[in-house]
């Protein structure tokens, strides 16, 4: 049975919290197809509820049926228009396409995401998710075949959302994708700069372009995504609320451009994660990139020995994030007399250049896990060394 959604002009999906996924059966196996035209269409996607069994093609056929063809509305902007959100009120017995490869990503049509979705996968139909976990979850489900969604920015930092959902999730790392974002001053038709209060975008964005936004004296406000904030202030012809985002959101929610490359630092790019539901199968014929998540036992210099199994075999590390480890976010101090909690208890990411074919790799994960508590390998992915 289908779940049932509530919309709005400001998201794409809007998935109801008692909305549940069973889990995949760990040895399910798919074939992707890579080929088939690229469709301009761009949908919307609704998360099915597919019944527990062994019927893996009733459950094909439960998931194709969520992803068809459903009206569009039109914009406040003429004759304009774009896709509506997908519900369970749109949903028919045509089957789509299984030839175009479906990738998620969380913003609506015009986000940076859908660009970056757009340079991983060029023949690709990009469907939009509201949130990050819907899009983990919408490959999970086998709704579409891949997710590419930003885990990091040159100056903003960390998506720490997306950290906290690999490892909550079992899907792979790919391959990566770098996208130089360049952020416009967007505004209905009419308004100049002077005549706007308020600036909405996302957290990340604002933060980017903090120096421009502050010498202009607007109030930020923070929303899902950039190009969300673009449709809500043309859907609901503000006057006075500017939107931080791309020239492409101007064009499609036919916006004015008060201004470009607002952002404080002309090299601003994200880089984007490509995920699946299969690894993909290390090489060593280009450069290669491995990312791994660990947790260590308390201890002097326990950190140390840990990122000494790389140093020791001359392999480069790129990144190092820590994150709290939730289940048990406090340890217990050993010197207390009453053994109450006294610090953060964490989980390292680490992308290192390497490939998983490579026996170095192997062995430094091997010295790794003698003292770490836990390792995961999140993938091993070709680096991506073009820009845009």
């Amino acid at each position: 049975m289908a779940a049932s959604f509530s919309r709005s002009p400001f998201t794409p999906l809007h998935r109801q919290n008692n909305c549940k996924f069973p889990p995949l059966d760990p040895i399910a196996r798919v074939h992707i197809s890579t080929t088939g035209t690229c469709s301009k269409r761009r949908c919307y996607i609704a998360l099915a509820y597919v019944p527990n069994g062994n019927d893996e093609n009733a459950k094909s056929r439960e998931l194709q049926r969520s992803l068809e063809d459903f009206p569009s509305e039109t914009l406040s902007k003429g004759s304009h228009s774009l896709p509506r959100p997908l519900s369970s009120t749109h949903l028919s017995n045509k089957l789509s396409d299984r030839s175009r490869l479906r990738v998620a990503y969380q913003g609506v049509h015009g986000a940076y995401s859908e660009s970056a979705a757009e340079k991983a996968y060029p023949n690709c139909q990009a469907v939009p998710c509201e949130q990050f976990e819907t899009a983990f979850e919408a490959v999970e489900s086998w709704i579409v075949d891949r997710a590419v969604l930003p885990i990091e920015n040159s100056l903003g930092g960390s998506i720490h959302r997306n950290y906290d959902l690999l490892l909550r999730h079992r899907l792979h790392i790919v391959g990566e994708v770098k996208f130089a974002v360049r952020h416009c001053l967007l505004a209905n038709h009419g308004v100049k700069v002077e005549d706007l209060k308020r600036v909405l975008s996302h957290s990340q964005a604002l933060a980017q372009c903090e120096n421009t936004l502050t010498k202009l004296g607007l109030v930020r406000e923070a929303v899902d995504d950039t190009a969300g904030a673009a449709k809500f202030i043309a859907f609901h012809k503000l006057k006075d609320v500017g939107a931080v985002a791309s020239s492409a959101a101007a064009s499609i929610y036919d916006l004015n451009i008060l201004a470009q490359d607002i952002q404080d630092d002309s090299y601003n790019v994200t880089r984007f994660l490509m995920l699946a539901r299969e690894p993909i199968i290390p090489g060593t014929d280009r450069p290669f990139k491995t990312s791994i998540v660990f947790s260590l036992e308390e201890g002097p210099g326990v950190l140390f020995k840990a990122l000494a199994v790389f140093a020791l075999r001359q392999i480069n590390l790129t990144k190092i994030e820590s994150r709290p480890l939730r289940n048990q976010p406090l340890r217990a101090s050993n010197d207390t007399n009453n053994g109450s909690p006294k610090y953060f208890d964490y989980l390292f990411y680490v992308d290192f250049e390497a490939s998983m074919a490579d026996q170095n790799s192997q062995n430094a994960l091997r010295h790794l896990k003698e003292f770490a508590t836990f390792l995961r390998v999140l993938g091993s992915y070709p680096v991506d060394t073009s820009m845009i």
